[in-house]
């Protein structure tokens, strides 16, 4: 029986569902700090959190918008972010499970998009940014984070060998410039880039995927054979952690 991506996406994801809703790198950031102040200041009608994972787009989002969407690709996703948005008295925030190439939803449906540490996962990258700048209306804002490669062959090489033993539904981190070239091609007009490094602690980061010891044991064996350039970008520690790019793009659509 034919296993496709999103199926591998599911078998990962699905039972970890509530390890992505209590993860502290998810629920809290600089990132999430700076998404926070944006939908303030605009206040949205209906924002849609695109690749929703544990739903913390859609939480900080739903304290300044009428009605937030949450989408993601996973049943079990959708079902915990509807059940933690009850538990915080979230009523504006409905879960719906999609794909993010097709989404189901009406052209110019959303004055407002978020997507968070989701993209890198999509079977169809270019695919969900169209299906993105569809949904939103002329004039509207969309911020996309993510992790991003580093741009540098040495170091991409390194970093996407590890994120695919880490998680084998892992599909590409894209960098800043495929970012923005993507972006511009699929409608979007850029508005400002900005990234930093985020600390990725070895043994949370493999405990919440639940990474095979094999794995995890050609993750050290990676990271111990690195290239001294490649260990000083990744700040790689002795016990295995290290830091990732993130990058924070903000865009209208076009």
């Amino acid at each position: 029986m034919p296993r496709h991506h999103e199926s591998v996406v599911e078998a990962q994801f699905g039972p970890r569902a509530q390890a992505y809703v209590e993860s502290a790198v998810h629920a809290q950031g600089q990132d999430l700090d700076a998404l926070d102040g944006i939908v303030r200041a605009l206040r949205p009608a209906h924002a849609l959190d695109l690749g929703a994972g544990g739903g913390h787009v859609s939480y900080v989002m739903a304290r300044h918008t009428t009605q937030v969407t949450a989408v993601d690709l996973l049943p079990d996703m959708v079902a915990v972010v509807a059940a933690t948005a009850r538990d915080k008295g979230l009523s504006n925030i409905r879960a719906i499970e999609a794909a993010a190439e097709r989404l189901p939803f009406a052209d110019a449906s959303f004055d407002f998009l978020a997507s968070r540490f989701s993209a890198h996962h999509w079977r169809d990258w270019n695919g969900g940014l169209r299906q993105a700048r569809r949904v939103l209306k002329s004039g509207s804002p969309a911020v996309f984070i993510d992790v991003c490669s580093p741009g540098v062959a040495l170091f991409d090489t390194h970093l996407q060998a590890v994120e695919l033993l880490r998680d084998t539904s892992h599909l590409r981190d894209y960098s800043i410039s495929e970012w923005c070239a993507a972006l511009t091609r699929c409608g979007f007009a850029l508005v400002t880039c900005r990234s930093w490094q985020l600390r990725m602690d070895f043994p949370v980061w493999t405990a919440r995927m639940q990474t095979p010891a094999d794995n995890m044991r050609a993750i050290r064996a990676l990271q111990e054979a690195a290239s001294d350039e490649t260990k000083k970008h990744f700040a790689i520690e002795d016990d295995g952690s290290f830091m990732v790019d993130v990058v924070m793009v903000e865009t209208l659509a076009a």
